[in-house]
């Protein structure tokens, strides 16, 4: 079943975008690498290498939320405009 968002007519058609999801993304990241560090098994002692650590992973959720933004406005331009 398709997102309630591709319904063209409703509510909420309109694109997704890029930079929200990037700055979301790049939150839940940032999140994601505290809980790993933070974890029973993670590191102790915060160093340069830590701070790079936090930083790929906050950009590598960035750049996949704002991917999955892109492809989403793309496929439904493709599929709900043409239709």
């Amino acid at each position: 079943m398709p997102l309630p968002s591709l319904y063209p007519g409703h509510k909420g058609d309109r694109d997704w975008s890029p930079a929200r999801a990037a700055i979301y993304g790049g939150g839940i990241g940032l999140a994601a690498a505290l809980f790993k560090m933070l974890g029973p098994l993670g590191e102790r002692t915060w160093t340069s290498a830590t701070l790079l650590e936090l930083g790929e992973g906050a950009a590598a959720f960035a750049l996949l939320c704002a991917a999955a933004a892109l492809l989403r406005n793309m496929l439904a331009r493709r599929f709900v405009n043409d239709a």
